[in-house]
């Protein structure tokens, strides 16, 4: 924190903020609280096995703990945040495979999660891990991708149920 000078105080309790180094557990903390690993697929058609996956990492919160998402992109330094209609929140999003790899996992694996959510962070790294392998062009390799995703964060919602999504892999020429 940014030491005020003689006769004056800190400021706000977001300036002093701004001056703060996050604290590493409290980055896990946030996500074990409020933070999902999803990988999601869209069909493509132009793609050898049919399938595109998405890997990512998000963080949500409501407009009034926008900083806190800022604060986020600004500790893993790769990322974006953008507001999501459907559920009013705002989310700190990460999904380009390198930064998942290179600048996400590192920081979990040495600031372990403490719920359920460390299942689908090893899941997720699993996946990324397989995808810097190229084993999601082959046919078994996006078999097993979509069976490992579909373990994850208790299934919820998807797009595609996992027979339809093995069903377009099986009638993909690879």
């Amino acid at each position: 924190m940014r030491p005020a000078k003689s006769g004056q105080h800190a400021g706000s309790s977001q300036e002093r903020r701004q001056y703060m180094e996050i604290n590493p557990w409290y980055v896990s903390g946030i996500v074990d609280g409020e933070g999902s690993f999803l990988v999601s697929f869209s069909r493509r058609d132009k793609l050898s096995v049919g399938i595109e996956v998405r890997p990512s990492f998000t963080v949500s919160q409501n407009k009034r703990n926008l900083s806190v998402l800022e604060e986020l992109k600004n500790y893993f330094a790769c990322g974006g945040i953008r507001f999501d209609s459907h559920d009013q929140t705002y989310k700190y999003e990460v999904r380009s495979l390198d930064d998942l790899i290179k600048k996400i996992m590192p920081h979990f694996d040495r600031y372990p999660l403490r719920t359920s959510k460390q299942n689908d962070f090893e899941i997720l790294r699993k996946i990324c891990r397989s995808m810097k392998s190229n084993l999601h062009l082959s046919t078994n390799g996006i078999k097993e991708i979509i069976a490992s995703a579909y373990t994850m964060n208790n299934i919820g919602a998807r797009r595609y149920l996992k027979t339809d999504l093995l069903n377009i892999v099986g009638k993909m020429k690879v």
